[in-house]
């Protein structure tokens, strides 16, 4: 059980040129999403097959909310603006990114391991329809990480570029141009291959928080353009080929996240705008003893928090079902209730897992968490390049999860990490 301090030491141990605003916007963004993601999973059994389904899928009226609960892109916005402050002239840009991708990936090896150990103990009291939906599903939120590292390994050439206003919107424009072009060939027929070029999407809330951090985005500015794309988003819903949903839901023409839309461009361009406008009412809060202790907590668990919900939903999931109650559909008698029963019981399993393993993600690793070598030339591009490739085999993973093929990819990931420690020694 990991030690908590308590609302005095974190408030002592605060420094005063702390921007609690991103702190806040980091850990709130990614709670909301948690949330989201216990929220709409579902679970259909036959004699011969489970699948898991999504709340939205049965409920179209409720996809609108995915506008307020797809933040993703404000854990971005955070995470670069927060991470870039130390980036100066001369930082070595493999270094930089290196000790990033330690304390981010600390806890990944744990997660993958103790998620193969739940998979086999199921195996052994479940149908063999379960394993697939569990195998995949249980790893399924990695693909977030995956695209993390690879924004991350992106910032440093960012950080260099956005030195004014002017080239901070026109790379935002030039980033959502791009994604309305590959947009309209794939929907025109085009090779669907080409919806990878719109991951670039991901660097938008980055761009714009290395903007934000240098005092290019002001309030004002911020507010009429978070208006108008909410505006723009809008028509095209209703106007447009695009879909309300900011998650995948089955059936979709045009998936706006996977791989992202024009729609999940602009929405991440509003959001992250609009937290700029509210960001001392944001600050103020923060500023409070007891919501910056949570705050600061949470931050030093977000990654326990964010890998670890999933696997206690679906412990969740799994003992109902043994108990004969499962989450089918919302239109079945006693579905709301139910779910009220298993987001409380979810609740409680994450509480626990974080109280008890975020002590992991902040134990250094002798090995890994070794000193990092300032590394330049070519030495500092070939950690960039293993920490990108690092990323890409993650998300590929997530396509097959706990399978054989799963398995490949995260030993890919695991051999671009390995390199990248590698040439990093001090």
């Amino acid at each position: 059980m990991s030690v908590v301090p308590s609302v005095a030491v974190v408030t002592a141990n605060t420094p005063a040129d702390r921007d609690r605003f991103l702190d806040l916007l980091r850990i709130s963004s990614l709670v909301v999403v948690v949330a989201g993601h216990c929220l709409m999973l579902t679970v259909t059994v036959t004699d011969n097959e489970v699948r898991f389904g999504n709340v939205l899928a049965d409920l179209p009226i409720l996809r609108p909310l995915t506008w307020v609960l797809q933040v993703l892109p404000l854990f971005f916005f955070a995470g670069v603006a927060a991470g870039a402050r130390s980036l100066e002239p001369g930082t070595s840009w493999g270094a930089w990114l290196f000790r990033r991708t330690q304390r981010l990936v600390r806890p990944l090896g744990y997660f993958v391991a103790a998620s193969v150990a739940l998979l086999t103990v199921a195996d052994l009291v479940l149908t063999p329809g379960w394993h697939r939906p569990l195998a995949v599903t249980g790893v399924q939120l990695l693909w977030f990480l995956g695209t993390y590292l690879a924004v991350l390994a992106f910032v440093p050439a960012l950080a260099s570029w956005v030195t004014s206003g002017r080239r901070m919107f026109a790379l935002v424009a030039a980033i959502v141009a791009g994604t309305a072009i590959v947009d309209a060939v794939r929907l025109t027929g085009g090779p669907e291959i080409l919806g990878y070029l719109t991951l670039f999407v991901w660097l938008v809330p980055a761009v714009l928080g290395i903007g934000y951090l240098r005092g290019l985005l002001r309030r004002r500015t911020a507010a009429v353009l978070a208006g108008a794309v909410l505006l723009a988003d809008v028509l095209l819903v209703l106007v447009g080929p695009y879909e309300v949903s900011m998650v995948t839901v089955p059936g979709q023409r045009l998936s706006n996240l996977a791989p992202p839309s024009l729609l999940l461009a602009g929405h991440a361009v509003m959001l992250c705008c609009a937290a700029v406008a509210v960001a001392p009412w944001l600050r103020r809060l923060a500023a409070r003893p007891r919501v910056w202790w949570c705050t600061v907590i949470g931050n030093t668990g977000a990654m326990t928090l964010y890998l670890w919900h999933m696997p206690a939903l679906l412990t969740v999931l799994v003992l109902s079902h043994l108990a004969g109650a499962d989450r089918t559909a919302p239109t079945e008698s006693g579905f709301w209730l139910l779910t009220a029963a298993q987001l409380t019981a979810t609740a409680a399993l994450t509480g626990a897992a974080f109280l008890g393993l975020r002590g992991l993600e902040n134990t250094p690793l002798r090995w890994w968490d070794g000193p990092v070598a300032t590394v330049r030339g070519l030495r500092s591009a070939a950690t960039v390049l293993a920490v990108l490739a690092a990323g890409a085999a993650i998300l590929q993973a997530t396509r097959w999860g706990l399978t054989v093929d799963g398995g490949i990819w995260f030993a890919g990931a695991a051999a671009a990490l390995l390199a990248a420690r590698l040439l990093t020694r001090a």
